[in-house]
């Protein structure tokens, strides 16, 4: 475990149980899924898809800016929607984050995420990519 650099950054949002917000090790960074939490109040943000989507980005970019990387080196996503009806919303902000050519990515239905977020996405780095 040595080999493993724990992440933390107080412009994220605390982590909600027993895990690092993000962990480095051989020149990867794996981002723990973040859901819409403002990091100042720790308060999950307004109920809407595309307001919580755009703040799990800010958290992400928060994490990015934490480990000395930069959006188009995150290589593949995981997305968590508690309503996949609710997927375009989430992607027409999603798809303003990221330039192409864009990371491989998941997205799937779950039946619920921590404190009623409706949206979670977590992230791989490679941190080898020129800044």
């Amino acid at each position: 475990m040595s080999d493993i650099e724990v992440i933390s950054s107080q412009e994220a949002p605390a982590a909600v149980g027993p895990y690092s917000q993000a962990t480095v090790v051989a020149g990867w960074a794996f981002l723990s899924g973040q859901i819409a939490l403002d990091p100042q109040t720790g308060l999950l943000v307004e109920d809407i898809i595309t307001t919580q989507t755009e703040q799990v980005l800010r958290n992400i970019d928060a994490l990015l800016r934490a480990v000395g990387a930069k959006r188009h080196q995150i290589v593949k996503t995981t997305v968590y929607l508690v309503d996949l009806s609710e997927f375009k919303k989430m992607n027409a902000v999603y798809e303003q984050f990221f330039m192409p050519p864009y990371p491989a990515r998941s997205t799937v239905q779950v039946a619920a995420l921590p404190q009623g977020a409706r949206v979670e996405i977590e992230a791989v780095v490679w941190l080898g990519a020129t800044p």
